[in-house]
């Protein structure tokens, strides 16, 4: 039977998303004595919900002073709705660009952008701006995080 496109989760896969959200290196064994499961019924868990594209992949975030580009920023962005996917394709060049949504509000997108420098994080910007089909930005200078998942 194929695997449905919006999968019902229960709560033990709630529970194991939000342990594997806190740390994806636990051990099936950790997280297992976590849930009251054996390892080999957590291990079928987390292959059924790789599966369903529940679980998209896994991640390494930096931690504190992060070992490369050390100044963030958030960009809003108005968009010529003709120009958007060439706005999103050009965005997705530029390695600095480590996150983009679209937005709902007076901006269209917002995108996380690193650089190494706040000249170099300037440089970025001013491409960010001179992209065709950019209409308009807005940046706020990210100066420290609270939480991150």
């Amino acid at each position: 039977m194929p695997d449905l496109p919006n999968p019902p989760l229960d709560d033990i896969d709630r529970q194991l998303l939000d342990l594997l959200a806190m740390n994806a290196r636990t051990s099936t064994a950790a997280l297992g004595r976590a849930l009251g499961l054996s390892r080999s019924t957590v291990q079928d868990r987390i292959a059924r919900l790789e599966r369903q594209g529940v679980i998209a992949g896994y991640t390494l975030r930096y931690g504190t002073p992060a070992p490369r580009r050390t100044v963030s920023a958030l960009v809003m962005l108005s968009v010529n709705a003709k120009l958007a996917d060439r706005v999103v394709h050009t965005l997705r060049k530029m390695p600095e660009v480590t996150r983009l949504h679209t937005i709902s509000g007076i901006y269209d997108m917002c995108a996380t952008v690193s650089a190494d420098s706040h000249d170099a994080l300037d440089a970025v910007l001013d491409g960010i701006g001179r992209i065709a089909g950019v209409e308009k930005t807005m940046s706020s200078i990210i100066l420290s995080t609270k939480l991150e998942r």
